[in-house]
């Protein structure tokens, strides 16, 4: 075991749960978050720790970072992935929606990032991974307020990269394409170059490379893994 740890927040099904798999097989004790219990079935599976909690409420992400450095006093990986804000047409979307969005997506970054850097400051290092979408790179009427927030987070952590990047703390955005966690029908398959909609397994192992020291010199990138969704060079 590396003896280093793992925060997942949105850790209980999907892709956060494919990635929590991914970074134990990689020797990362955890420490995993969901509105359910899934987390903590996941956690109990896996010889982590879990807390309930929703990622625009800074109470749960104060909670889960207590938890974390109370349990293992070190922190080296943050996942951050959240459920899809509220859609709609671009200018009937209420005030109240465009704000939701910005506290369900944007918010939690940076209350994270502020929990964490000092801690990882201390430690010489680590790694934030943002979970957005593809249509972060490629904005998308079916997905308005997601595409407008998310890309605030890879503009957040471009930013982040350039201030923390000299004490060896990274952060990078994974843009995912249409997965098979989310129930989708067929024609969210045919969208993608391949042809079918991608495993959750498939986003965790990129989400587990970009945590982890496999990626040391990768920084402030947000990297698509769409199957072929975005076709702009």
């Amino acid at each position: 075991m590396s003896g280093k740890v793992c925060l997942i927040v949105g850790g209980g099904r999907g892709m956060g749960a494919a990635t929590a798999r991914e970074m134990r097989k990689k020797g990362y004790e955890l420490a995993l978050m969901s509105p359910s219990d899934s987390c903590e079935k996941l956690a109990a599976e896996l010889g982590g720790v879990a807390r309930r909690g929703v990622a625009e409420n800074a109470d749960d992400i104060q909670g889960i970072f207590d938890l974390a450095m109370t349990t293992y006093g070190r922190i080296d990986a943050v996942l951050i992935h959240v459920a899809g804000p509220p859609k709609g047409d671009l200018l009937e979307i209420p005030e109240e929606d465009w704000d939701r969005a910005n506290a369900m997506v944007l918010k939690p970054v940076i209350r994270m990032a502020k929990l964490v850097t000092p801690v990882m400051e201390k430690q010489g290092g680590g790694s934030i991974v943002c979970i957005t979408t593809y249509s972060a790179f490629e904005p998308s009427l079916m997905f308005p307020t997601s595409s407008v927030y998310r890309v605030g987070v890879s503009a957040f952590a471009k930013l982040y990269s350039d201030r923390y990047g000299p004490a060896n703390i990274r952060m990078n955005c994974l843009l995912p394409g249409f997965t098979d966690s989310l129930n989708l029908p067929e024609k969210y398959a045919k969208m993608s170059a391949l042809g079918r909609l991608a495993r959750a397994e498939e986003q965790g192992k990129a989400a587990a490379f970009l945590l982890s020291d496999d990626s040391s010199y990768i920084t402030g990138q947000s990297l698509r893994v769409d199957g072929g969704v975005t076709r702009s060079l």
